[in-house]
């Protein structure tokens, strides 16, 4: 069965927290061969601090369009879209630089784009820190204890291109959280490496999360990378459409839609064409739940239509 969530700022208070990550109508249009190509369309998200949250959609369902203005890396053409406080609709070069530098953190699929090849990984991970002001000898030991705490110490004075695809990330994760992000975003982060190795980055990831609190969101089409977040996004045709919460103590798993603030909400696509349904439906108000039928009027046990 599935249950309708509602998606509004009522929902993030009710968790007892203003959301850190808010998305409202958000629209991102791009144009393609003179083809206007809607990547968002109106889609409402609310991340609270703290959460561990995973991302998911098909290729070309908005999932990377949203990280992109979340990162501050492109602009929301309409709607809201702030992180931490701070607006990234109306945000200058030089505000946007700095959130980039401060605010957020960053992992990209590819291992080779998260790392400089000629620096060593503590080299790497101390590089943000030149930001800060903080000198040589702090920046070294900082970055010494991010190394360990992801399990990648052994290789501080390793290059990349000595180090494994998973080596690599788990760098790259300490090298993201080195100036203490609120959000560190993560796009496919286990995309290029074999299970194991993905299970090691996640890892990595649910530490700079739970030890560092840093809020995490990863995007991703990978289910295995879902099955280690307490809340999975699902995200179609430009718009939220999904949330998965689960238990991970009492082993349990709960889905639901999400209902806008225009009460739109998708019907997952198995449950609609496992029902032929298409173009419109039908509903009735029951006491406790909406129903919704194929066009066609329904059977009652006895063989008659409703």
């Amino acid at each position: 069965m599935i249950e309708v969530l509602e998606s509004d700022e009522a929902a993030a208070s009710a968790r007892g927290r203003e959301p850190l990550i808010l998305c409202e109508n958000l629209v991102r249009i791009f144009w393609a061969d003179k083809v206007e190509v809607q990547a968002l369309q109106g889609l409402d998200l609310h991340v609270p601090p703290g959460e561990l949250l995973a991302v998911v959609g098909a290729s070309g369902s908005g999932k990377s369009t949203l990280l992109g203005i979340l990162s501050g890396l492109d602009v929301p053409t309409a709607g809201t879209a702030r992180v931490d406080g701070l607006d990234l609709r109306t945000m200058k070069r030089r505000e946007r630089t700095a959130f980039r530098r401060h605010t957020v953190g960053f992992v990209w699929q590819q291992t080779a784009r998260n790392l400089f090849p000629y620096l060593t990984a503590l080299e790497n991970v101390m590089a943000p820190m030149t930001y800060t002001g903080m000198r040589a000898q702090a920046r070294k030991a900082r970055a010494g204890e991010l190394l360990d705490l992801f399990g990648i110490g052994y290789a501080r004075d390793r290059r990349p291109d000595t180090m494994s695809g998973g080596e690599q990330q788990r760098v790259a994760i300490a090298t993201a959280v080195a100036n203490d992000p609120r959000v560190l975003f993560a796009d496919e982060p286990t995309g290029e490496l074999d299970t194991e190795t993905g299970a090691q980055v996640m890892a990595a990831l649910r530490q700079a999360n739970a030890e560092l609190g840093t809020t995490v969101v990863v995007v991703t089409h990978d289910p295995m990378v879902s099955e280690h977040v307490r809340r999975t996004v699902g995200i179609r045709n430009g718009r939220t459409s999904l949330e998965v919460l689960r238990d991970h103590e009492a082993q349990s798993t709960q889905e639901y839609a999400v209902l806008d603030k225009n009460g739109r909400m998708q019907l997952p696509r198995a449950f609609t064409d496992a029902l032929r349904m298409k173009d419109r439906v039908r509903l009735a108000l029951e006491d406790d739940h909406i129903g919704v039928w194929p066009q066609q009027a329904p059977q009652r046990p006895g063989g008659e239509r409703e």
